[in-house]
């Protein structure tokens, strides 16, 4: 690597708009990238990172400053700066490699034909694509069209790579693999490369040194953190290293440092008033009250400790081959104010099992039972946030909550449902934003109507559909927060779904694995004995942390690809046990 710089950028600044438009995103950005380094600038969404990559790619002009490549002046886009976006860009009446031959024909037009075919079957091969190099986009998943904009982009031999979160868009197991394979392609190349990205694991496996973009307006670069991690880095081995765990802290808490809450000063805006739900006054009819007292003690406990069951749960779906069992026996007892996580791969039956908890979805064989009522339809004693909000566009935030609360409320007084929505409003930090339509909301903003809609309700059972799965991960951490500060004043009965190993940590109290589908079933549970309330920073200095997420990463490493060694499963219990005994022995 050398010492001097490949490519510079000098007290820039960048505004769009004039007036009441003007929006300012960069001031005063530097940053020297030195050859054959690589640099991940991580920040949040909105932050400016798209617009700092499109100034180093040359796609725009900084409105002060400078952007220099070895000395000289970046007066607009070249082919020693290749870009890969986080859509895809493919031309989708061209195969694989009539993708990447385009971009080739273009720069290399001066070499022969047999030279520019072996440039493309090389670096199409390289991303491991060349079984499906006459395919056309629409053929290929997502993991694999990105894998063509990689090869398209490495195939003009740039001099630096830039990547604009190219894999934010992929599901978490896609996205490991890419990872894996732009670690290693890095190493191949030795090329320099700038890579824009929301996630401080990504950033961690494939950097040399990590830079944090501070939120905007007139958003800035902070401090360097270096990587010193020895190639290659595999993401389970790292776990357990204590480099990789400091640094790791290190650089979330710098960000959450920054990162604006909006949850803040939100507390006892609005006071809840003391309304019942629909739901519990019908059953609360007159007759209650008159049963003895033994009975009612006797009737208590059960409820309590087996607040929700889950007995042989079964999802077959008939198809033109047969029935496709999906979910096969998923048995599950939870007591009333525990907050279970459910992760697998993708396609294991987690969202599957949640539809049929919600009554969205058909019971094939078993049952599902609430609160000693079995379920067979859809009710307001259970809520549902989904990955997408499903909001009204044409109706505000505040509009949007009271649709449901209007109905679940009726015997409340006009004020009383007004407090009841404005008061989780608040709780999910909206208070200054209820009365904007949801059209011109955030997607971040828009998952907060969500959760301020579901907890309004006074559910039951509260179910969660990786209700962060659409957001950046710097996001995902800021309502993960919010969701925990709303759910331990209400300890509402939980369910999530989730594909995030440390969300699955941080919301549950028990950590349901499954096994990957068809067929599937729980694999493995996992207790979480950490203290509530937590947050995501007190959970990475908790001596146990890590501990529990090697157990969920054996696990999920362990099922790629339908594994299920049951051996391995027994070893790594009693390894992840003798671990953690250790660990409390040291600490005393």
């Amino acid at each position: 690597m050398s010492d001097h710089p490949i490519i510079e950028m000098r007290s820039v600044a960048k505004v769009y708009g004039e007036g009441k438009t003007r929006a300012d995103i960069l001031k005063d950005v530097d940053l020297s990238v030195r050859e054959g380094e690589f640099v991940a600038i991580v920040g949040f969404s909105g932050s400016g990172k798209t617009t700092l990559i499109s100034l180093l790619a040359g796609l725009i002009r900084p409105d002060a400053g400078t952007v220099l490549m070895r000395g000289e002046t970046i007066e607009g886009p070249g082919p020693e700066r290749g870009l890969v976006f986080q859509s895809y860009s493919l031309l989708p009446w061209l195969t694989v490699r009539g993708n990447v031959a385009l971009a080739v024909d273009t720069v290399f037009s001066r070499e022969t034909k047999g030279a520019r075919k072996a440039r493309v079957d090389k670096y199409i091969e390289m991303v491991g694509l060349a079984h499906a190099a006459d395919r056309k986009p629409a053929e290929l998943s997502g993991g694999m069209r990105q894998r063509v904009s990689v090869a398209r982009a490495l195939a003009m031999s740039p001099e630096i790579l830039l990547l604009d979160e190219p894999l934010s868009a992929l599901d978490a197991l896609t996205r490991a693999k890419l990872q894996d394979e732009f670690a290693a392609i890095s190493q191949v190349e030795k090329k320099t490369i700038i890579l824009i990205t929301n996630d401080v694991d990504e950033a961690i496996l494939l950097a040399d040194r990590i830079v944090p973009l501070d939120p905007g307006p007139n958003a800035t670069l902070g401090p360097s953190f270096d990587v010193a991690l020895a190639r290659p880095r595999d993401r389970t081995a790292m776990n357990a290293d204590e480099g990789f765990k400091r640094l790791r802290r290190e650089v979330t808490n710098y960000l959450m440092d920054k990162a604006r809450h909006a949850s803040e000063g939100a507390d006892d805006a609005v006071q809840l008033p003391n309304v019942i739900p629909v739901d519990l006054a019908a059953r609360r009819g007159g007759a209650t009250p008159d049963l003895p007292e033994a009975y009612k003690r006797a009737a208590h406990s059960p409820i309590e400790k087996r607040f929700v069951e889950f007995f042989e749960v079964r999802k077959v779906y008939p198809t033109p081959k047969g029935p496709l069992t999906v979910v096969d026996g998923f048995d599950l007892q939870m007591e009333k104010g525990e907050f279970v996580t459910l992760i697998g791969h993708s396609g294991c039956g987690k969202s599957t099992v949640l539809s049929m908890a919600a009554g969205l979805t058909d019971i094939s064989s078993g049952g599902i039972v609430l609160e000693g009522r079995e379920i067979d339809a859809a009710g307001p004693d259970r809520a549902v946030v989904f990955q997408a909000p499903s909001l009204m566009p044409w109706l505000t935030a505040r509009e949007n909550v009271a649709l449901g609360v209007d109905r679940v409320y009726p015997d409340a007084t006009v004020a009383e449902r007004r407090d009841v929505v404005e008061h989780y409003l608040q709780r999910v930090g909206l208070g200054d934003s209820m009365h904007r339509r949801a059209a011109d909301l955030s997607n971040g903003m828009k998952q907060r109507v969500g959760i301020a809609r579901a907890f309004a309700l006074s559910p039951k059972l509260l179910l969660l559909d990786e209700p962060f799965g659409m957001l950046d991960s710097l996001t995902r951490w800021d309502l993960q927060d919010v969701l925990m500060d709303v759910w331990k004043r209400t300890r509402v009965t939980a369910v999530c779904v989730t594909h995030d190993v440390d969300e699955a940590i941080l919301l549950g109290d028990r950590v349901v694995m499954m096994t990957n589908g068809p067929k599937a079933k729980i694999g493995k549970v996992m207790t979480v004995d950490l203290p509530r309330p937590r947050t995501r920073k007190s959970l990475l200095e908790h001596p146990d942390y890590y501990h529990y997420r090697q157990q969920l990463l054996s696990f999920l490493e362990n099922h790629e690809g339908g594994a299920t060694p049951k051996a391995e499963a027994e070893a790594e219990d009693a390894s992840g046990a003798k671990a953690k005994a250790d660990a409390k022995r040291q600490a005393a």
